[in-house]
C-alpha cells in the first residue's frame, strides 16, 4: 500500500468476509496538531483502481487527514491488496456493497460518512441504502443512469464489450472508453481477469434510492461520459445536493475543485 503524499503510511487490515474473500482496508489518523473529528471518513475507490490510487495517490487522503478526519479506505473484491477471482458469481456491487458494510461494522463506530466514486458509488448508494451508520454520503462520476439503467451507464460502456477487451491477448478495435479502461488497469497493476468478472456481474437491479436518508452529495464532471445528467440522479434522494466539476470521469476525481467540494460538503 503506497503512501499518502504527506509521506504517511496507512494501517492496514484484512477482514474476511462470509464468503472467505478477504477484504483490505486501510486506515490513515488525522494530522497532528488538528481538532479530530470524531467521524471517520470512508472511501470507496471505482473500477480498476484501489485506494492507493484513487484516494491516496490524488491527494484526497491527505486533504482530509489535514482538516481532522480519520481516512478508512476500502480495496473492493479483485482490487487492490482484496481477494481476487476470475468468477463473476463473486462479484457485483451488491455483494461488494456487503463487504463494505462488514468494515463498516469492524471500525466499532457509531457513524461513518462514506465517499464513493464510480463503481464506489454504486457500492455507496447500495450501501447508504441499508445501512443506518452512513450518515453523509458523497458520490461522484455517476448520474442518469444509476436511475435509468440501475448502475453504472452499461449504455456508454457495455458490460461484455468492456470484460472482452480486457481479457483480449489483442484487444484490436474497441470503444475509446474501453480501450481506455484496459490502458488504465494495466498501468496501475490490475488484475484484469478480475476486472472482467466485475465487468460482467456489474449492477443493473436498481437502488433503492428513497431510503437513504444520509445528507448527500452527487459530484459530476462536466465532460464525464458515464455521469451525465447527474441532476437526475440528485433528484432522485431526498434533499441532495448537486455539485459539477470541470473534467472527464478519469480527470474530475483527482481535481482540487472535487476534494474542496468533498470537503466543504462534509464539513458544513
Amino acid at each position: 500500500m503506497a503512501d499518502s503524499p504527506a509521506g504517511v503510511a496507512p494501517r492496514t487490515s484484512t477482514l474476511v468476509v462470509d464468503d472467505g474473500t478477504a477484504i483490505a482496508y486501510h486506515r490513515w489518523e488525522p494530522d497532528p496538531g488538528v481538532d479530530p473529528h470524531p467521524v471517520p471518513v470512508v472511501l470507496q475507490h471505482g473500477f480498476a483502481a484501489d485506494t492507493s490510487v484513487e484516494w491516496a495517490g490524488r491527494g484526497t487522503v491527505a486533504a482530509l487527514t489535514a482538516a481532522g478526519r480519520a481516512v478508512v479506505g476500502v480495496d473492493a473484491r479483485g482490487h487492490g491488496l482484496s481477494g481476487k477471482s476470475p468468477d463473476p458469481a463473486r462479484y457485483g456491487e451488491p455483494r461488494m456493497a456487503r463487504d463494505l458494510r462488514a468494515v463498516v461494522a469492524a471500525l466499532g463506530v457509531p457513524a461513518v460518512d462514506l465517499v464513493g466514486y464510480s463503481m464506489g458509488a454504486i457500492i455507496s448508494l447500495l450501501t447508504a441504502a441499508g445501512e443506518p451508520a452512513v450518515r453523509t454520503l458523497v458520490v461522484g462520476g455517476v448520474g442518469a443512469g444509476v436511475v435509468e439503467v440501475g448502475g453504472v451507464d452499461t449504455r456508454v460502456l457495455p458490460n461484455d464489450v468492456l470484460a472482452d477487451a480486457l481479457l483480449a491477448d489483442d484487444p484490436g478495435p474497441v470503444p475509446p472508453e474501453a480501450a481506455g479502461m484496459r490502458a488504465f488497469a494495466e498501468a496501475v497493476g490490475a488484475d484484469l481477469p478480475s476486472l472482467a468478472a466485475q465487468a460482467r456481474a456489474a449492477h443493473q437491479g436498481g437502488i433503492d434510492l428513497g431510503a437513504i436518508t444520509a445528507r448527500t452529495l452527487v459530484i459530476a464532471g462536466d465532460d464525464d461520459p458515464l455521469a451525465r445528467r447527474p441532476h437526475v440522479l440528485a433528484d432522485a434522494i431526498t434533499g441532495a445536493r448537486l455539485h459539477v466539476v470541470a473534467g472527464d470521469h478519469g480527470g474530475a476525481v483527482g481535481s482540487p475543485a472535487f476534494r474542496s467540494a468533498v470537503l466543504d460538503f462534509l464539513t458544513g
